[in-house]
């Protein structure tokens, strides 16, 4: 069987609700523009109490239990990332985020721009304001389902960006982390994958960790994405369910991650160069 394009690895725990329609967002039903593209999508189930569903979709998703379900997603997301097959693999550690509809078209096209590129999509969630906080203001999942429904979920043509809040101002301004970061095989050979020393639950900060020794690893260019993004799901997750949990458990990861770096966890400051997927331009900076 030829490889694909692109693979998309994935990891979720007890996402019943919010993985099929993740799944979805990536079937060949809804990505546009991506009619000479080819791609796998790879799940990595950690520990829920049985494995997750599927929609009937073009690519069939491979869904397989972890090898060692640990708190901690980071085994599971590297050996989703050992099943990958496509020249370009991205990196979905949390299940709960759907993507836009140009996606992995635009993915292919800005990753033809660089031998080596560390592509960064931006990250958004539903609702109006950061879910750890509007929980508090009444936003649950039929709230959500709600929003998905006015916004014309499961079209292709909805529209996600109206019901979205974005977790960082501009695409072009510091980031922190990106969900669906997509590197070339051989740059995620070179780096080991995700680094396994991120133990603690929800893996603290093994995703900022991930972007900033990608961005660090010789040869590769950063490439900003414009006109794409994902989009999370309330689901209970560990920093996105209520303020006074999220606050907490971002100090401790603040904390893990310096004494095991040695230096505190930075945004992302390098401007990079921007692909727009609305125009199809690319800015090197």
């Amino acid at each position: 069987m030829a490889a694909p394009d692109i693979s998309i690895a994935i990891t979720c725990w007890r996402m019943d609700r919010e993985l099929p329609r993740t799944l979805w967002s990536l079937s060949r039903a809804f990505q546009q523009g991506a009619d000479g593209l080819s791609w796998e999508i790879i799940v990595v189930d950690n520990g829920s109490g049985h494995l997750p569903v599927a929609p009937k979709m073009t690519p069939v998703p491979q869904i397989i239990a972890a090898s060692n379900p640990a708190p901690s997603p980071v085994q599971a997301m590297n050996q989703a990332l050992s099943l990958a097959r496509g020249r370009i693999v991205g990196a979905w550690i949390d299940g709960a985020r759907m993507a836009s509809s140009g996606l992995l078209a635009a993915v292919a096209r800005a990753a033809e721009a660089h031998p080596a590129p560390v592509i960064a999509v931006p990250n958004r969630q539903f609702g109006f304001d950061r879910q750890a906080s509007a929980t508090q203001h009444g936003y649950d999942r039929a709230t959500e389902d709600a929003l998905l429904a006015q916004a014309g979920w499961p079209d292709p043509a909805a529209d996600l960006f109206a019901v979205s809040w974005p977790e960082e101002a501009q695409v072009t301004g510091p980031i922190l982390e990106s969900n669906a970061l997509f590197l070339h095989r051989d740059t995620w050979s070179a780096l080991g994958g995700f680094d396994p020393i991120f133990t603690e639950p929800g893996g603290g900060m093994c995703n900022p960790d991930m972007l900033d020794r990608a961005l660090n690893q010789a040869d590769t260019q950063f490439i900003r994405m414009a006109g794409v993004a994902t989009f999370h799901q309330i689901h209970g997750g560990t920093s996105t369910s209520d303020p006074a949990q999220a606050v907490k458990i971002v100090k401790e990861a603040t904390r893990n991650y310096l004494r095991l770096r040695g230096k505190p966890p930075r945004k992302q400051r390098a401007p990079g160069w921007l692909y727009d997927a609305t125009t199809g331009a690319l800015t090197r900076s």
